[in-house]
């Protein structure tokens, strides 16, 4: 994408000729202030998505899996922990390997970040990542390798984890609406084009879904990137599940599909 700092949340890791670059999804900042408000989740504790990761469908390189669970907080409020891990298989496992794994916290009432863990080992090198999030004072503390420091960000910003379960809880998706979305990666803020492209019916090995097909566009202090460019499939109903999502490299693509799926307990 726009730099190798930046993933989707532990779903198309750099798996395939180690050039992926991905990031999250962030609050579509139509200068509204929801996160103040309790949001609809179309997701619940126990949710369990697996995924198969290939190179342009041709052959397997990884599987990754996203878990939502319910917890409390030191202070007796209640989170809820998004946890994405990834890993490579078969030959890409033996010339590559990749371990990854991302832990994000957020208010159960408003999915708000409170913090955002990333370990991550590709080949021979080891990555460890922490975000702390001020939502009062609109900063985050950023951790990594030892070097802490603290970043202004723009209100209602999410982590790159976070921000793709917060995108569906978006009510509607409107073909030919652009939704901009602000995210915290890596100690730089991001903001991201969402396009809503249109409807489409895609089989997976877990059954055929009506779907919203969204284009992203990432930009840097203002600036359109060239790179990065993600194309990604909701189903069309109010769980907003990702069924499907590609993204472009130099040669081929990088798809992940899912291939199982476990929905959460909805008793609050």
């Amino acid at each position: 994408m726009f730099s190798r700092e930046m993933r989707l949340p532990a779903l198309v890791y750099t798996m395939v000729l180690g050039s992926i670059f991905i990031f999250g999804w962030g609050l579509a900042s139509e200068q509204v202030d929801q996160q103040q408000e309790k949001v609809h989740h179309p997701f619940h504790p126990g949710e369990k998505l697996t995924y198969n990761i290939s190179w342009s469908n041709v052959f397997s390189a990884g599987t990754a899996v996203m878990e939502v669970k319910k917890e409390k907080a030191e202070d007796g409020e209640d989170v809820l922990r998004f946890i994405s891990s990834a890993r490579t298989i078969g030959m890409v496992d033996k010339f590559y390997p990749v371990r990854d794994i991302v832990h994000s916290v957020v208010d159960y009432r408003t999915l708000q970040s409170i913090s955002y863990d990333l370990n991550s080992s590709h080949g021979k090198r080891k990555k460890l990542r922490k975000l702390l999030f001020d939502h009062e004072e609109d900063t985050v503390t950023y951790t990594a390798d030892g070097a802490e420091e603290t970043i202004d960000i723009p209100e209602n910003t999410q982590d790159a984890l976070s921000s793709l379960y917060y995108i569906r809880t978006k009510p509607e998706f409107i073909e030919g609406k652009t939704i901009i979305v602000d995210i915290h990666d890596s100690g730089k803020n991001w903001a991201v084009e969402v396009h809503v492209l249109g409807r489409e019916r895609i089989k997976t090995p877990v059954g055929e879904f009506n779907t919203i097909k969204v284009k992203t566009y990432p930009k840097f202090e203002g600036v359109f990137m060239h790179k990065g460019e993600i194309f990604m499939w909701l189903t069309d109903d109010s769980r907003r599940i990702p069924v499907l999502m590609k993204s472009t490299i130099t040669i081929g693509s990088i798809v992940a599909t899912l291939t199982d799926m476990k929905l959460g307990d909805e008793s609050p």
